[in-house]
């Protein structure tokens, strides 16, 4: 079903959207306390150079393709990306190269303008990796660390990349958090609490005037939240031994088990997840509201927004599934249907209801509930067709509803990974495409 889990995560500065920003990463962090993203928006579980060390074997001399505006127009918006890595233990060094095209065939006839009888073009970025990996009881990790049925991550950036709801991105000098969440037990209770400390003054990517979102400023924060979480099927068809085993012709049998077996049964339900959440700031109260940049690279404020030292608020999210097929034969054996609404912000909906006139309420983007919709369709054998929308059931400019968020993708699910798939997308919201390497995305 759909994650209802990202009702809590987004509250939070680590949640990962994927994004072709970065060269390393492939992801940026979702601006914590914002409208929830759709989930074809959340980066894959593998980290970027992970899913390069696999997907390369699959594409021709092992570039694979990339999408996204570029800073400037000679450099194309077309990009291959490669990788050259070594596994050394716990240590993992990888080199990621990355070839534009177009500035590469640009230069190529610069160059051959100049000097007809002699060549010599480079054109490549290229970004270096080191991480350690730890396995879990390695020697010299304290064992305070170690929670069972917990996550405990720790995570840091110099500069950190961030992207709003607006899908406007957001450099932050400095940003580190701390958090530690619960996995949902057989009740359904989750809860989760870290902090996150924010350094320098967040500027926009492209530098263009834009709102400032207030949880990126300068500050420290401490969070707590709660939620409970049900699901309840409507009715389900059960996988048995006549739908893992085939009779072939000669009267032998083989296996045949779903291409992704968290789509193995047909079935319909519904879920529901609902939840508190409290955040304390110190530092940074006041911020500028808008940033308009200048010539000589200095900027002027145009206007101030004071955020609140400490808030409270409910959350809360229901979701409609319904599954047709069990995603084993070559034809028609998957046609899928999420719909889910999304409550981000109980208090500012509620003044939004009783205090419409204030324009406050109506400004604020928290205030109105979100619908989502995930439609799924069989193309042909592991080959799936997805997409995924976002829309907003009332604005503060009067749109009403309208659409928020829409991303395109392919899915191509792996069998030998029994939920695992290559999926490149599109978002032309964002006018960004990338493959991605995901596992377990449920």
């Amino acid at each position: 079903m759909a994650l209802l889990r990202t009702a809590m995560d987004s509250a939070f500065g680590n949640l990962n959207i994927s994004s072709t920003e970065t060269l390393v990463g492939g992801c940026a962090k979702a601006v914590p306390g914002e409208p929830f993203p759709v989930d074809g928006a959340r980066a894959s579980r593998a980290i970027r150079i992970q899913q390069l060390a696999i997907m390369h074997r699959g594409f021709p001399l092992g570039l694979i393709p990339s999408y996204s505006p570029a800073p400037h127009k000679d450099l194309g918006s077309f990009s291959l990306q490669a990788l050259r890595a070594q596994v050394l233990s716990n240590w993992w060094l990888a080199l990621v190269t990355q070839i534009r095209p177009q500035k590469l065939i640009s230069a190529f006839k610069a160059e051959a303008a100049n000097y007809p009888h002699q060549l010599g073009v480079g054109d490549e970025d290229s970004s270096l990796c080191l991480m350690v990996d730890v396995d879990e009881g390695s020697e010299g990790i304290p064992g305070d660390l170690y929670l069972p049925n917990h996550d405990i991550t720790m995570e840091a950036g110099w500069p950190e990349l961030y992207i709003d709801h607006n899908g406007k991105y957001w450099e932050v000098p400095l940003s580190i958090s701390l958090d530690c969440s619960s996995l949902i037990s057989d009740s359904g209770l989750r809860y989760r609490f870290g902090v996150q400390k924010n350094g320098g003054y967040p500027q926009a990517v492209d530098s263009s005037p834009g709102e400032v979102p207030l949880a990126l400023m300068p500050g420290l924060c401490a969070k707590a939240a709660f939620s409970f979480e049900k699901s309840k099927d409507l009715w389900r068809q059960k996988e048995t031994d006549e739908d893992l085993f085939v009779r072939a012709r000669n009267g032998s049998r083989y296996l045949r088990p779903a291409y992704d077996i968290r789509l193995k049964e047909p079935f319909a339900a519904i879920s529901g997840i609902i939840g508190g959440i409290c955040a304390a700031w110190i530092g940074g109260g006041e911020s500028s509201a808008a940033i308009e940049p200048r010539e000589s690279g200095d900027s002027i404020s145009l206007g101030a927004k004071k955020r609140s030292p400490f808030s409270a608020d409910m959350f809360g999210s229901v979701c409609f599934t319904h599954q047709h097929g069990k995603f084993r034969k070559l034809f028609g054996d998957l046609t899928r249907l999420d719909a889910r609404l999304d409550i981000c912000s109980a208090s500012t909906l509620a003044s939004k209801i009783f205090m419409s006139s204030a324009p406050s309420n109506a400004e604020n983007p928290m205030s109105s509930p979100r619908l989502n919709l995930i439609f799924q369709q069989q193309v042909y054998g592991p080959i799936v067709f997805r997409v995924n929308s976002k829309f907003s059931l009332g604005s503060s400019a009067g749109k009403g509803v309208h659409m928020e968020d829409l991303i395109y993708s392919l899915n191509y699910s792996l069998r030998l990974l029994q939920s695992g798939k290559v999926v490149a997308w599109y978002s032309p919201k964002r006018k960004e495409a990338m493959v991605e390497l995901r596992l377990f995305e449920f």
